[in-house]
């Protein structure tokens, strides 16, 4: 027979087993669980700086963007500056008609009554002037540049075909307010008949 004490005494040994693999368990359980931890901590921070580094790449990239198209803008106006300089640009008129004058009026804003050139021809008339680019009343320590340009500049001419003949020896013009206006009779050629002999 067993004696209560032996029985016991196997409890004790098992339970004080069972103890220790169930102590054995938890630290390899806490062990793994920290270095888990420490894994996703780990990812975490690489994560973190792979985010940061396209970030700042994507930052940078439309900074450069922005700055590619700064540099397309400039070098476009340039050219059509060029090309504004090297062209002949048309001046803006009225033009208006009764039944024994012309008068046309042509906007020359900024100009001096003395730069403006007019000639008439038997049923033509050209009128002609230049304006001084804005940009040009700059010093150049002044380091400026032009952002936008729709005002005319260069020279400008405008010529002007009638379908009457004008009387050239009765042309008017008069200047004013950035204006110029002329006024251009109509040669009347009288008719004769004809006598048929």
């Amino acid at each position: 027979m067993v004696d209560s004490d032996t029985i016991e005494t196997k409890i004790s040994d098992k339970k004080e087993e069972f103890d220790e693999k169930v102590e054995d368990k938890k630290e390899e359980f806490d062990d793994l669980k920290e270095e888990t931890k420490e894994k996703i901590e780990d990812k975490k921070e690489k994560g973190k700086n792979l985010a940061d580094n396209v970030i700042n790449d994507l930052y940078k990239s439309i900074d450069d963007f922005k700055e590619n198209i700064k540099n397309m803008q400039k070098n476009a106006d340039q050219r059509y500056q060029d090309y504004k300089k090297s062209t002949v640009q048309t001046l803006d008129i009225d033009l208006v008609e009764t039944s024994d004058v012309y008068y046309i009026k042509a906007a020359v804003p900024g100009v001096n009554k003395e730069d403006i050139l007019i000639e008439a021809g038997d049923n033509d008339i050209t009128i002609e002037t230049t304006f001084t680019p804005y940009i040009e009343e700059f010093d150049e320590e002044d380091e400026a540049e032009v952002i936008v340009s729709a005002i005319k500049s260069g020279r400008c001419v405008k010529t002007v075909r009638f379908e009457n003949s004008i009387d050239i020896e009765n042309i008017k013009a008069k200047f004013k307010n950035g204006t110029v206006v002329i006024t251009l009779p109509k040669l009347i050629i009288p008719k004769h008949k004809v006598n048929v002999e």
